[in-house]
């Protein structure tokens, strides 16, 4: 018993170590010896097994192990722009794009052989095709394509398959059984695959014959040939098959867009034919990717910027320059700004140089703003003009005011800076005449004013019950007695005193009203909170505090929620009634209007037991449509009960002297407010000291009514 403890102990103390040492080297690489057993071999006499070797194949590669760091990145742009390392020039250190990618060892790239045969697989010497059926008749066959194209089955006998689809083959192979067969079933698969053979010829790297896997494409032929050589083009590598050239493969397209459609898998003596690369053109500077790219066809800047990746996040677009060789000298022969360069769709030749230069804190510029075609900042040079400003912002917009453009500048005096203001006549600058086209200084300001009284054509909108809805322009200065007349007049079943008219202005003015209350309200809630939890005596009673706390703050977050309408308050009637009177007011952008048609109902809310629209009885006041609805809750204010009318107002209903109402939305009395009409509605709210921190909030009934006045819509606290 004793030797076998020791056994057991020995066996599961060898188990472990061989496991640390295949983790080791999986992630480390560090060689552990494992405790001496029956199993053990010499290092001389050691085989690895499959998995180990990819393994160590990885570590050595760098494609998995981990032991061979990857080479250090220098410091992107953004990087260095964000560290104040700005610079005032373009690096031209380049490399020739694309050719970096056949760097890696050729058995990093080899195509794996136990993928899946596609149905399109086409079958050759030395292919391997394993068949199996079962049924009333069992059997099992590993098959080896001859040289002839044959495999030889027994007693089905020969068959040619060479030049077959892997498809076709399951369907001979099944129609050749079942002459000899019936009830059986049959799986056709491939075992080993064959090899081919392909020629790599013209400007590679490493020119040759190859052998590779049935399976290879046009791009694994590549890596193993170590693609181009810098003399070779990326942008029409030829596959040649019996004489003539069946694919031309642009490289850029897998490079740049992910595109392998063209990457067709290669057939024995294929000839893959590199010419020599085509014209080629440098992209410096602020891109993403700067590198040599080789054109092929017209190639402008703008698309060569796309190949390059886009400008990246520190680019200048106010200065692109392009240099070219020009009688056997290199020359600047075009500097501007990125959008001019692009409107002129200006194009790039073989040996050219574009710079993208970068954004640097201390650029001198010029500020240009008015009515141009691109406002902004733009890179100031000495001897810039007016007409040059213009030009690079695109020009002015067709209701420019171009007799008097202002320019003001700014001059360093021992006094301290002093302003000048420069009247320009644009008409004549752009011109050219030189009194006009004045030369420009750094951190001029040019203003470009529009003709007087400029605004573009703007829009009302009337919907509803008139004969031509939609949406319509209107002039200066028109009214909305002629928008009706325009319409088409109202119908007759336009409920003219239910009409919705609103305006953008009004609803930006109310929403600020509304902002207002509510911060005064949170204000007084946080004073009112802060002194009663400053006397709270016991933990009970701070623990109430804190809930108390919570439902303020749901309380205003609620609040918040409200959103004005824009609606003003306004008496409909026909066109030619309305022209001239009070409400025949003018139109301004982005006005509407809604007619409606009559309801015939009244609609009661609030702290009432059946909240509901009731059909509306000419000469019915408050209280009967308050008692339709089942009466007041044992909550309810019936102090502070409020019609908002069918046209926008809002009436408090009082019971005071003589039935006259205090009407504090327009300060005034008016007579009969308990009266109700078609498409009002009643709002009946609920006493707010039931709710024991709202007792001690001045003024807050007050001020939730004229936030429901204001939005147009009830509140409900909790």
């Amino acid at each position: 018993m004793k030797y076998k403890n020791i056994f057991i102990i020995v066996s599961l103390l060898y188990s472990f170590v061989c496991t640390v040492s295949l983790y080791a080297e999986d992630f480390q690489a560090i060689p552990i010896s494992p405790v001496s057993g029956p199993s053990q071999k010499s290092p001389s006499e050691e085989v690895k097994e499959p998995a180990q070797q990819s393994v160590s194949s990885a570590v050595q590669e760098g494609t998995g192990g981990g032991t061979v760091p990857l080479p250090a990145e220098s410091p992107s742009e953004f990087e260095n722009y964000i560290a104040g390392k700005t610079s005032l020039t373009v690096s031209t250190n380049l490399k020739q794009f694309g050719y970096d990618l056949f760097n890696r060892p050729p058995s990093t790239f080899a195509p794996v052989d136990n993928v899946p045969v596609g149905p399109g697989y086409v079958l050759g010497p030395g292919d391997e095709i394993k068949v199996s059926i079962w049924g009333r008749v069992e059997g099992q066959w590993d098959l080896v394509v001859d040289r002839d194209g044959n495999i030889n089955i027994p007693k089905v006998g020969m068959l040619g398959v060479a030049g077959l689809k892997f498809s076709e083959l399951r369907r001979l192979l099944h129609k050749q059984f079942s002459k000899y067969y019936t009830g059986f079933e049959m799986n056709v698969s491939m075992g080993s695959l064959r090899t081919i053979r392909v020629y790599v010829v013209g400007n590679a790297r490493r020119p040759g014959a190859y052998t590779l896997s049935s399976l290879s494409t046009l791009i694994n032929a590549l890596f193993e040939a170590g693609g181009p050589s810098k003399t070779g083009t990326m942008r029409a590598i030829q596959i040649k098959r019996n004489g003539r050239t069946i694919v031309s493969f642009d490289m850029y397209d897998f490079l740049l867009r992910g595109d392998k459609t063209k990457d067709i898998r290669l057939m024995p003596e294929d000839v893959i034919f590199i010419p020599p690369v085509g014209p080629l053109v440098a992209i410096a500077g602020s891109v993403n990717n700067p590198a040599i790219y080789e054109l092929t066809g017209k190639t402008t800047v703008s698309r060569l910027i796309e190949m390059a990746g886009g400008l990246n996040d520190v680019a200048f677009k106010g200065r692109v320059q392009i240099e070219r060789i020009v009688d056997n000298s290199r020359q600047i022969v075009f500097e501007s700004d990125l959008q001019e360069i692009r409107d002129k769709d200006v194009t790039v030749q073989a040996g050219d140089v574009v710079k993208i230069f970068q954004v640097v804190k201390d650029e001198r510029i010029v500020r240009l703003a008015g009515a141009v075609q691109r406002e902004g900042e733009y890179g100031f040079r000495p001897g810039m003009t007016v007409r040059d400003l213009i030009s690079m912002a695109g020009g002015l917009k067709y209701y420019a005011y171009d007799k008097g453009a202002e320019l003001t500048r700014i001059h360093v005096t021992d006094e301290g800076p002093v302003t000048e203001k420069i009247v320009v006549d644009l008409e004549k600058a752009l011109a050219g005449d030189p009194d006009s086209n004045i030369s420009l200084q750094e951190n001029d300001y040019l203003f470009v004013r529009t003709v007087p009284e400029w605004r573009l054509y703007q829009t009302v909108r009337i919907r509803g019950e008139v004969r031509f809805p939609g949406t319509y322009t209107i002039k200066k200065g028109e009214r909305l007695s002629s928008l009706i007349e325009r319409a088409g007049g109202f119908t007759d079943k336009a409920f003219l005193r239910g009409a919705v008219f609103t305006r953008k202005r009004v609803e930006v003015l109310q929403q600020r009203r509304i902002e207002e209350m509510i911060d005064r309200l949170e204000r007084e809630m946080l004073s009112t909170g802060t002194t009663r939890v400053a006397s709270a005596s016991s933990s009970r009673e701070a623990r109430l505090m804190q809930i108390e706390a919570e439902q303020k703050r749901r309380f205003i977050e609620k609040l918040r929620t409200i959103k004005a309408k824009g609606r003003v308050a306004i008496r409909l009637e026909p066109p030619e009634t309305l022209r001239g009177t009070l409400y025949d007011i003018e139109l301004e952008d982005g006005d509407s209007i809604y007619i409606p048609t009559d309801p015939h109902t009244v609609q009661v809310i609030g702290s009432v037991y059946n909240q509901t629209a009731f059909l509306y009885e000419k000469g019915r006041d408050v209280d009967y449509y308050i008692s339709l609805a089942g009466g007041y809750t044992e909550n309810a204010d019936d102090d502070n009960v409020y019609i908002l009318k069918a046209d926008g107002s809002a009436l408090k209903v009082s019971k005071g002297f003589l039935g006259l109402s205090w009407n504090s939305e327009y300060s005034r009395w008016d007579v009969g407010a308990g009266q109700v009409e078609s498409g009002d509605t009643i709002v009946v709210p609920e006493k707010l000291e039931r709710i024991a921190w709202m007792r001690n909030i001045r003024d807050i009934t007050q001020i939730l009514y004229q936030i429901a006045v204001t939005s147009g819509v009830l509140l409900v606290t909790f």
